[in-house]
């Protein structure tokens, strides 16, 4: 299946629009973990076995792997929740952006060697360098458009033509680089304004929704501003709030009751 289905079906099946961002930080693990050679591996699949029946993604991020020269162990991430949980989709949490060759190395990257269902983009540099990821309609290439940052304002809110810069990227991606099917939007929980904004440029693509839990976004704002007519379309995710339930043994059992209760929540805000 491609992506889009992968997640329509997950959305369905485990009645979730949860995402859970694996972001391991070692320092924060429990004690029975620190110091172990596969500690980010043995964390982070922990994690995905907890909570996989209550998600619609997961979605780690590269850098909290590579700064301790641990691709391998995300690759066998990924490798685990493919096989362990298959229908999950796996999101590549990248934000990669390059033109030319480099640009089809970093879709090698993220779909080859990582194996992932999708990755973050960066669109700034334009179509040509989203070029080597959309060609993949298997695959989803989610854009940055309206991001949960304080420093987003800098950049994104410019006026060009009376309208904001991230609202010109969502026209772009609806209009001009969808033309398979497999485009989705990072709007953050934080700015649930905009997110309406994008959700009336966009109409049914999928946003990704970073920002709920440890950075004060409300379940409630969100889905009522950007979910579908059918009360999907939303990819609303949350890490440290799940991953750190707990720096003790029963980690896993603690992001479960916290990813339950967080899915419980969204639920309850778009179905009220």
């Amino acid at each position: 299946m491609t992506f889009m289905q992968q997640l329509a079906a997950a959305w369905q099946r485990n009645d979730s629009l949860l995402c859970v961002g694996l972001d391991p930080e070692p320092e924060r693990f429990p004690a029975v973990l620190r110091g172990r050679a596969d500690a980010l591996y043995t964390f982070c699949t922990a994690i995905a076995d907890a909570t996989a029946d209550l998600v619609c993604c997961f979605k780690p991020q590269i850098a909290h792997f590579a700064a301790h020269g641990a691709e391998e162990q995300l690759c066998a991430v990924i490798a685990h929740i493919h096989a362990h949980h298959p229908g999950i989709p796996v999101i590549l949490d990248a934000k990669r952006g390059d033109v030319g060759s480099t640009a089809t190395y970093y879709a090698r990257e993220a779909f080859e060697r990582y194996q992932a269902d999708a990755v973050t983009l960066n669109p700034y540099l334009g179509g040509d360098a989203l070029a080597p990821f959309l060609e993949r309609a298997d695959k989803g290439a989610i854009l940055l458009c309206r991001t949960s940052n304080p420093g987003a304002r800098d950049l994104q809110d410019l006026s060009i033509s009376g309208r904001p810069l991230y609202l010109h990227v969502a026209e772009h991606a609806m209009q001009n680089w969808n033309h398979n099917g497999n485009c989705a939007l990072v709007v953050g929980a934080t700015y649930p304004d905009e997110l309406a904004r994008v959700r009336s440029v966009v109409g049914s693509m999928p946003l990704l929704v970073p920002g709920i839990g440890a950075q004060g976004g409300n379940a409630e704002a969100v889905t009522r501003h950007g979910c579908t007519a059918d009360r999907r379309g939303l990819i609303i995710s949350s890490s440290r709030a799940v991953l750190y339930a707990s720096m003790d043994e029963d980690f896993a059992a603690a992001a479960r009751i916290v990813a339950q209760s967080t899915r419980n929540e969204i639920n309850r805000a778009r179905n009220p």
